[in-house]
């Protein structure tokens, strides 16, 4: 008899066939990481190996009659849609070992790119261009890793448009493995252009790359996507600039181009007729120039100054004046100049920029539409003189007209320019790179001290109205209000300013020593701080005084009587300022007029198509103005407005124009500011001797500043759907006033 089978209680587990299935895809998964992540390790090895920049043995590639042509450039290509910056900053060295993040350009390797059937080069390599890839590849930006790269820099040589075959290098370009249609690359241009139109940009099938080039106007420049460079110049490599600055300056002005436009040309040579000691025009000297020499001179297309640019021949260049015919070595010639003409050739840039600053001499620019070197970063009004084209026959009457002062503080701005970025073809790469870097991290980009403020200068106080900001909103304003004795206005207009959203303090100045001003409980109550202040001495200028209780940049500075202002006028017009913040923002505005019969200035309050002040009785300004006016207004203007009573809102008129050549901006169309409750004999305007006193105010004011500092202005400020038939939630500014 078979006994029974006995089963254990416990149970072997079983595995049920879906979990065997994961765990061989959990398998084949570990695997297929482990294998990518060594594959890439060998790629990343592979990627990362360090350029070869050896010249003896570069491998040729050869374009064939159908290869891929780059699309034409982008004539519209901004950053915002033709720079990939996702590739930037995702892995540049940031906080681990002190480095900030940085952009990284890769730099492709050297090969020589030969049409398929002629054998033709595409390019040929030349000294600079070989410099600025070895000046990338030694800097902090460079990667030998293009899948980390936020750049990539092609070794294709395209700064001498005259030295390449403009559709193989297209082809050359399309050919790079990581092109995509240029997104991200970088060309350095120097020579744009041939004969006969002189393109000032190169014409080559770039599509979506950014142009690094020189010359650039302002047709073809694409603003914040380019940039701008200057023209190298390799004669200064041989050429030590005397800097003692002990050899004595006894020419005005030196124009030593010899490719100067013919009509240019001619008019300088009646200015050196009129001026012999004042201008030294210098030209190539007839024995100079052999005819093999002009057709190479031609062939690089710059008419005379190409001969220094590339590969040039370092020889003794002599010079001859007109019409004396005089010889004198270039560039030392340079240094006898005060002032050194950059006029337009065949191409607007000109070695001799570089070649002028190296001598110290202040550049004195007569060419239109050029786009500066590093005009994104540089304040060349720091450092040159720019003078239109039509005003070429009265350049050297505008250059007697500037000051010793103003000569000596171009000159060390010059001197300080040049050794910083121009000194030498690295200095300039080297600064393009900060620039792109720049660009790319706006948060951690240099200021405009930073790349225009001397040392020596570094220490002084920075005016705050010129900082690249807009003021902050939240911060709003504080309302100065001037006042005597009309106390039923003034409380009318402290609960008009406590409906105005921005307003953050009042600020009560109570002019009046005889009298006290009310008790604080019988103010209106209102939601706002406010605080009263009785001065010691009934003045004008007491509106204008940097109280300490200011805490806002922006003052609103009214009369007693201004209570016909809304509140949408008072809140449109601060927002306003805070676009302008240095200038003076307002609402009743004044004009200033030559008067032929009297040969003086009349001052208008008529409606007319121009402006010139805005008055002070219901403006805005920035605080600054308030200290420029109580501890640096020129002359005794100050004292004078004290003990005449009038004219403090013209002085601070002049004082803003005069700092910011620019003119005061009036808001909204209101005209009448009449008070409707005060009689005319309260007003200090109801004087019949008003309007006489204060042109004698602008005349004097005129001949203490030395020249009429008021700029006029021919439009005002209104909120866009200011006369739209809108329903009014559509507005934000709806009870805007009326005249």
């Amino acid at each position: 008899m078979t006994l029974p089978i006995k089963y254990s209680a416990i149970k072997a587990p079983t595995v049920p066939k879906l979990d065997v299935n994961r765990c061989v895809v959990s398998l084949l998964l570990v695997l297929g990481l482990l294998a990518f992540w060594f594959g890439q390790g060998a790629h990343q090895d592979a990627a990362t190996e360090q350029l070869s920049l050896e010249l003896t043995d570069i491998p040729q590639m050869v374009l064939d009659k159908d290869a891929e042509l780059a699309r034409a450039r982008n004539r519209n290509c901004s950053y915002w849609d033709c720079f990939n910056v996702y590739r930037c900053g995702q892995r540049s060295p940031v906080g681990t070992d002190g480095e900030q993040e940085r952009i990284l350009i890769y730099v492709y390797p050297l090969k020589e790119y030969v049409d398929a059937d002629s054998k033709q080069p595409a390019y040929q390599l030349s000294r600079e261009f070989y410099h600025i890839v070895k000046t990338v590849v030694g800097s902090p930006y460079y990667t030998s890793n293009p899948n980390e790269a936020c750049l990539f820099l092609p070794t294709i040589d395209t700064l001498n448009q005259n030295r390449i075959d403009t559709n193989l290098v297209g082809k050359a370009l399309a050919s790079l493995p990581y092109w995509e249609n240029g997104e991200n690359h970088l060309l350095f241009n120097f020579i744009a252009g041939s004969k006969p139109d002189y393109s000032t940009v190169l014409n080559v099938n770039t599509d979506r790359a950014m142009i690094l080039g020189a010359g650039f106007d302002s047709w073809t420049y694409r603003p914040d996507f380019d940039l701008p460079i200057p023209m190298y110049s390799a004669v200064l490599e041989h050429y030590q600039p005397d800097r003692s600055n002990s050899r004595e300056r006894t020419v005005l002005l030196v124009s030593s181009q010899t490719n100067i436009f013919p009509r240019q040309y001619r008019i300088l040579q009646e200015l050196s007729y009129d001026y012999p000691t004042e201008l030294l025009l210098l030209q190539r000297c007839p024995s100079a120039t052999t005819k093999a020499d002009a057709e190479s001179l031609d062939g690089m297309g710059l008419g005379g100054d190409s001969s220094r640019l590339l590969d040039a021949n370092h020889q003794k260049d002599i010079r001859c004046s007109f019409p004396q015919g005089n010889e004198y070595e270039y560039p030392a010639v340079l240094e006898s100049g005060v002032f050194c003409l950059i006029a337009r050739g065949v191409r607007l840039a000109q070695p001799v920029l570089l070649e002028a600053m190296a001598t110290g001499c202040i550049p004195v620019i007569v060419a239109d539409n050029l786009v500066l070197p590093f005009s994104n970063i540089l304040d060349w009004e720091l450092l040159s003189v720019r003078v239109y084209e039509s005003q070429l026959h009265s350049v050297l009457a505008l250059l007697k007209r500037v000051s010793d002062q103003r000569i000596r503080e171009l000159q060390a701005h010059v001197r300080y320019v040049y050794e910083r970025y121009f000194v030498s073809l690295e200095r300039i790469v080297l600064t393009a790179l900060d620039q792109l870097n720049d660009r790319v991290f706006p948060h951690l980009s240099q200021t405009y001290r930073h790349w225009n403020v001397m040392p020596e200068q570094a220490g002084a106080t920075q005016n705050p109205l010129f900082l690249p900001l807009i003021a902050p909103k939240a911060q709003g304003f504080t309302a100065v209000i001037l006042t005597y004795d009309r106390i039923e206005s003034l409380y009318i207009l402290i609960q008009k300013l406590a409906t105005v959203p921005s307003l953050q303090k009042i600020l009560v100045v109570w002019n009046n020593q005889r009298k006290a001003p009310p008790h604080p409980s019988l103010f209106p109550k209102i939601g706002k701080p406010l605080k009263i202040i009785q001065t010691a001495a009934n003045k004008l200028s007491n509106r204008f005084y940097p109280y300490e209780e200011i805490e806002t940049e922006a003052i609103l500075t009214i009369d007693d009587d201004i209570v016909m202002l809304t509140a949408d006028e008072l809140d449109f017009g601060y927002e306003v300022w805070r676009e302008y913040p240095d200038r003076i923002v307002g609402f009743p505005s004044r004009t200033h007029v030559w008067d032929n019969q009297t040969g003086r200035w009349r001052y208008e309050s008529e409606w007319t198509n121009q402006i010139s002040m805005v008055l002070t009785g219901a403006a805005f300004h920035h605080k600054y103005w308030s200290y420029l006016y109580t501890n640096a207004m020129p002359g005794n203007i100050k004292e004078w407005v004290d003990e005449h009573m009038n004219c403090e809102d013209i002085a601070m008129n002049f004082l803003v124009s005069n700092v910011t050549s620019k003119p005061p901006i009036k808001v909204a169309p209101r005209k009448k500011f009449k008070c409707p409750e005060c009689t005319n004999n309260e007003m200090l305007s109801a004087d019949l001797n008003h309007m006489t006193e204060r042109s004698a105010c602008i005349n004097r004011f005129a001949a203490i500043y030395g020249t009429m500092p008021l700029r006029t202005v021919e439009f005002r400020a209104d909120p866009v759907l200011f006369k739209d038939n809108f329903p009014e939630k559509l507005k934000r500014f709806n009870d805007i006033g009326s005249l």
